[in-house]
């Protein structure tokens, strides 16, 4: 019978379970809840108290990222990969990111807004956080590492229980997700940046114990709207636990607007979930979507004695046992394979006294116990000769494999630091063109601004010396008998005012302003005669 320890770590909380499976029975040998304050300690009481030093244990990652690229179909394979790859390193340098420094994993699913389209569910983790996570269970058999707003989806039994409706979980821990279901397929994965953790936080400082805090969170009761006026006498704590989950509640009503797709049934899970009637206050604000506590489908196999509300307290760990069972998503194990996970399950070798001081096993298994006070039979002469040709094999693949990894890391922590120097560069390019762009443009306004002032300068001048040049022309063309009595401009418009006792020289001398070039677009008003003296207006423009 295979079986899994699931541990679902957060600031303060591990939650676990060890969850067994054999075909399709699966059943849960331990779980609980321990409030820590050296987590090492912890895991370790953990470790102990389940008897789990040689089981596969699956964790949760932490601080993992969202993000989603759309690619159509006909691609194959590898050009899907490629595709998705470029996609984020683009957005990394967008975001003045190292690509490097995470570790990805991606899930596939049909596109319900472009059928010639998949969608890409990517999943990005500092590897920092990676090798965190790793640290903390060096010494025992981590199997999985793995994102729990995909893993919670393993408490579903989706294709036999829901008869194809569309489902939100969501779970509601130190930060909350909502994982959405749509066509039997996980679609989207949100954040909502808060949870549980302000929560207990707001009560840990009044009660200064988080045990203490879980346990009233955990007998606090949220009343139905009719009495809803009891409920501030009855618990002081609701004053801490309300704002969170009305905010909490919002969002999630905010994100099922939003899509595109009707979601029919909600589940709660997660820590808040021990707060009584959080489903049925859920509910009061999503009216029109079916709210339930999840309980993992299987939980009416397992029977009556323990109380199903202590199971559903542990969801989250019982998702990360399943998932380490093989029961979830495919291909987004965060935790990367030692030469130990690479070795087959036979060459897990016990070594040990027996009552007969033979081996007990052939195959499968080996549980080899031998007493070396009695003389070695040829079949153990031969196979302590074949385990010990098999050591020396790991021991040189072992050697090998390390100098080759070493090589590759050294490699590629040469292309890392010459592709961040390169990035570094075009960055300081791209900053130094932006410069040379300003400085020139700086260059070409202040040119405009100089030709514009030198022409200003020229036009004024021109116009100053008009006048007295126009004055010195008129002085070659005038009749005798004519008298200028004003001269006025404005711009390059002039205004003469002329008179004379004969009309026929004031016609004179307005045909040779125009013909002798001295004005322009010449013309004149109905002359007026007073006194045997003819006054004529006379207009035009400066050549």
């Amino acid at each position: 019978m295979a079986s899994c320890l699931g541990l679902y770590i957060e600031e303060n909380i591990i939650k676990y379970a060890k969850v067994s499976k054999d075909n399709d029975i699966i059943k849960i040998d331990s779980f609980g809840i321990k409030f820590y304050d050296r987590l090492n300690e912890a895991i370790e009481q953990v470790i102990s108290e389940t008897y789990s030093y040689k089981t596969p244990i699956s964790i949760n990652s932490a601080n993992e990222n969202y993000n989603y690229f759309h690619i159509f179909n006909l691609l194959n394979k590898k050009d899907r990969h490629n595709y998705i790859k470029t996609e984020f390193e683009s957005l990394c340098y967008e975001k003045e990111q190292n690509v490097d420094t995470f570790e990805t994993r991606y899930v596939l699913v049909n596109d319900l807004e472009d059928k010639e389209k998949v969608k890409a569910i990517h999943i990005s983790i500092n590897r920092g956080e990676i090798i965190r996570r790793s640290e903390l269970l060096e010494k025992y058999k981590l199997t999985s590492i793995s994102p729990l707003a995909l893993d919670i989806s393993n408490l579903l039994e989706v294709a036999k229980e829901t008869n194809a409706e569309n489902i939100a979980i969501v779970n509601i821990e130190a930060n909350t997700t909502v994982t959405t279901i749509i066509d039997q397929n996980i679609y989207d994965i949100y954040t909502i940046e808060s949870g549980t953790k302000e929560i207990l936080d707001k009560i840990d400082s009044k009660e200064n114990s988080y045990s203490k805090a879980y346990e009233i969170c955990k007998n606090s009761t949220i009343y139905t709207t009719e009495g809803r006026e009891l409920q501030y006498e009855e618990n002081v704590y609701l004053d801490d636990i309300m704002p969170t989950l009305y905010n909490i509640v919002g969002q999630v009503k905010k994100i099922l607007n939003d899509s595109l797709n009707k979601i029919d049934k909600l589940y709660i899970t997660g820590t808040a979930s021990v707060i009584n009637n959080v489903d049925i206050y859920f509910q009061e604000y999503l009216e029109d979507v079916k709210c339930e506590i999840l309980r993992p489908y299987f939980i009416r196999s397992i029977g009556t004695e323990v109380n199903i509300k202590d199971y559903i307290e542990v969801n989250s760990a019982i998702a990360l046992a399943l998932q380490g069972l093989g029961d979830g998503l495919g291909g987004i194990n965060f935790k990367k394979e030692s030469i130990s996970d690479k070795l087959p399950e036979w060459m897990n070798i016990e070594v040990g006294p027996s009552k007969s001081g033979k081996s007990s096993a052939l195959f499968g298994k080996v549980d080899l116990k031998m007493d070396f006070k009695d003389v070695l039979t040829p079949f153990e002469k031969s196979l302590i000769r074949l385990m010990t040709g098999v050591l020396a094999l790991i021991v040189v693949y072992g050697s090998f494999a390390t100098v080759l990894s070493n090589q590759i890391k050294q490699k590629a922590d040469e292309t890392v630091s010459a592709k961040s120097k390169l990035q570094t560069q075009l960055v300081a390019i791209n900053s130094d063109k932006t410069k040379l762009d300003q400085k020139a443009n700086d260059y070409d306004t202040l040119v405009q601004s100089l030709e514009d002032k030198n022409q200003a300068e020229s036009e004024n001048k021109r116009l100053k010396l008009a006048i007295p040049t126009l004055l010195q022309k008129i002085m070659y063309v005038i009749p005798k008998n004519v008298q200028i009595t004003s001269i006025t401009n404005s711009g390059t418009k002039v205004t003469i005012v002329a008179q004379s006792n004969k009309y026929e020289q004031l016609g004179i001398f307005v045909t040779k302003l125009g013909l002798d070039g001295i004005l322009t677009n010449v013309v004149s008003d109905t002359s007026q005669k007073q006194n045997d003296v003819v006054t004529v207006t006379i207009e035009g423009e400066l050549p």
